[in-house]
């Protein structure tokens, strides 16, 4: 008799929640249809829809310790974190009136300051040349490049304009030192995106003060073209330390921002690689609209430090900042497809004094706030749309996201810094 009433029960219950879920569906629809149509980039000059206050939600996050919770989860996470927040405020203030930035300005300038406190520098190797390595020092220069790029030339403090100055000269004469034009990021390991980054921000420099690196970017670029990946003519995931020939596949984590950053260095190359890119690596999975592989059509690999999972090979956070890539060249239809979906696939919580995406993280906010349009300088164009294409083993680190996600490439390692204590253990490729 119990056996039948708690099956009846549980029945029941079971009938109700079916229920409940398919009424829940039904009001989900609509809002769910809104956000796949309506267009979330705002274009190349708007400001899109919840940016400020997701940055609200950001910052009030770090100001309450996201930036070292991120540190526990990927080696750079203290680092990235701010540094994704300041792009974002440059990013949001070169949208708005001249002057109408002192909010962002102050904002990036917090940002920065974070970038170059112990904190940031702890997982980074001073003994590197640059000093810290290339991963740190270009991302700093490029944001204290946006800093400059948020004023008027005649406000600009000149301390600020020596050490953007300073840090461009130092990172030129690594790279017109170096056999290889991928620069170390960690001892020992070197990725394209980082340098791709760096020369970005000498090229900002050449744009915002008296130019000086044409050459260095020139020879830079000839270097390029001869160590592209062989499999997909790209730009690779990884690179030999002492030649620069790849070492890892063209990979989509690191593809979406060598696109975003590429188009300042050298427009043509960077339109011949995102074509290239495009076709190979933006993917209708399920056919249920745009999202951007980790690893080219035909290919498949395991998701690691870098890529968190990969449902049906895709890259989640690949396919956001692709979003920002594809407006940089033009390509309104892909960014906005990649940003409206990841609006309904992001489940984002909105409040009238912020905004942030479920889960919680800080991290996975942070993300869509910056989805990688330059600041205006001189020369800055988007260009037309790109036609319809045809048709980071091994290992001791015991941080928590190395622990959950595997390795790809049991012979790369780097280096990663405890958040407390700042005892050294080895990290694998990112």
């Amino acid at each position: 008799m119990h056996g039948t009433r708690s099956a009846s029960r549980g029945s029941g219950l079971l009938h109700r929640s079916g229920r409940l879920l398919a009424a829940l569906v039904s009001l989900c629809a609509p809002a769910g249809a809104v956000r796949l149509v309506t267009p979330a980039t705002a274009g190349p000059d708007g400001e899109p829809l919840g940016v400020a206050r997701q940055l609200a939600f950001i910052r009030a996050a770090l100001d309450e310790g996201a930036g070292d919770e991120a540190q526990g989860l990927f080696p750079e996470g203290y680092f990235f974190l701010h540094a994704l927040y300041g792009l974002a405020e440059v990013e949001l203030g070169m949208r708005r009136p001249a002057g109408q930035r002192a909010d962002e300005l102050r904002s990036a300038r917090w940002a920065l300051g974070r970038l170059d406190s112990p904190s940031g520098r702890a997982p980074f190797s001073a003994d590197l040349v640059p000093s810290y390595g290339v991963f740190h020092r270009g991302w700093t220069n490029w944001l204290r490049g946006g800093v400059l790029a948020l004023q008027p030339e005649s406000d600009r403090d000149p301390a600020e304009v020596r050490r953007f100055a300073a840090d461009s000269a130092a990172l030129a004469a690594a790279f017109d030192a170096s056999r290889s034009p991928y620069l170390e990021a960690y001892p020992g390991q070197a990725w394209p995106v980082d340098s791709t980054v760096a020369m970005a921000s000498l090229r900002l420099h050449d744009t915002l003060l008296p130019p000086r690196y044409a050459g260095t970017a020139d020879r830079w670029l000839r270097e390029v073209r001869t160590r592209l990946d062989p499999r997909t003519g790209l730009m690779p995931h990884r690179v030999d330390v002492a030649t620069g020939a790849p070492a890892e596949v063209a990979r989509g984590t690191s593809q979406s921002v060598i696109h975003r950053f590429l188009a300042d260095i050298d427009p043509d190359f960077a339109r011949e690689q995102y074509l290239r890119f495009r076709d190979r690596y933006v993917a209708t999975p399920l056919g249920l609209g745009p999202a951007v592989r980790e690893y080219p059509a035909g290919t498949d690999g395991p998701a690691d430090v870098d890529s968190g999972p990969l449902p049906l090979g895709v890259s989640l956070s690949a396919s956001v900042v692709t979003a920002g890539a594809a407006q940089v060249h033009g390509d309104t239809a892909l960014a906005e497809g990649l940003t409206n979906h990841g609006e309904l696939l992001g489940v984002p919580v909105d409040t009238p004094w912020t905004k942030r995406y479920a889960p919680s993280a800080c991290s996975r906010s942070a993300t869509p706030s910056w989805r990688g349009r330059r600041p205006h300088a001189p020369g800055w164009r988007t260009r037309p749309p790109p036609p319809r294409p045809p048709g980071r083993g091994g290992g001791g680190c015991r941080c928590s996201r190395c622990r959950r996600w595997p390795r790809s490439s049991p012979g790369s390692r780097r280096r990663c810094a405890a958040s407390a204590g700042g005892a050294k253990r080895r990290h694998a490729t990112r």
